[in-house]
C-alpha cells in the first residue's frame, strides 16, 4: 500500500478501500507524535461503529490516545497480530501494522477523508 494512494482523517487514521472493505491504521505522523506502542486495544468483531466514533486505544509510552473510525461500518476483522506485537504500528503501520478492517455501510463518508495531499497540507497548519 503506497501512503500517496490512502484516505487520511483529521485524527490521523488512514483507511484503504477495496471491494466495500475499508482498512484502517494509523499514520506515520501519529506514530510519530505516540512514540514507541506497546499497546494496542482491538474491537470486537461484528461490531458497528459510526463515522468518528472511538473504536479503541493506542497506548505508547508517553500517552494513551484514542482511535476513531474514519468510516461507520461493521467490524469484520482485526489485526490480532499486534496483541503480541505492538510495535508493528511502528515499524509497518501502513502493511503489517493495520488495526480493523470495516464493511464500509456508507461509501459517501470516504468524501470527508482527505487525499495523502490534503493531509500534508493539513499536517502543516498543526501546531505542535
Amino acid at each position: 500500500m503506497q501512503e500517496e494512494t490512502l484516505k487520511y482523517s483529521e485524527d490521523h487514521e488512514w483507511v484503504h478501500v477495496e471491494n466495500d472493505i475499508a482498512t484502517i491504521g494509523v499514520s506515520q505522523y501519529a506514530i510519530d507524535e505516540l512514540g514507541e506502542i506497546v499497546f494496542v486495544e482491538l474491537p470486537q468483531k461484528d461490531m458497528k461503529v459510526t463515522q468518528k466514533s472511538e473504536f479503541g486505544t493506542i497506548e505508547s509510552v508517553k500517552t494513551v490516545s484514542s482511535i476513531y473510525a474514519p468510516v461507520s461500518g461493521t467490524i469484520i476483522d482485526s489485526n490480532e497480530k499486534l496483541a503480541d506485537q505492538p510495535d508493528l504500528v511502528n515499524s509497518d503501520p501502513y502493511k503489517q501494522g493495520w488495526i480493523i478492517k470495516i464493511q464500509v455501510e456508507n461509501k459517501e463518508e470516504l468524501d470527508d477523508l482527505m487525499t495523502h495531499e490534503e493531509y500534508l497540507l493539513f499536517l502543516k497548519t498543526l501546531v505542535h
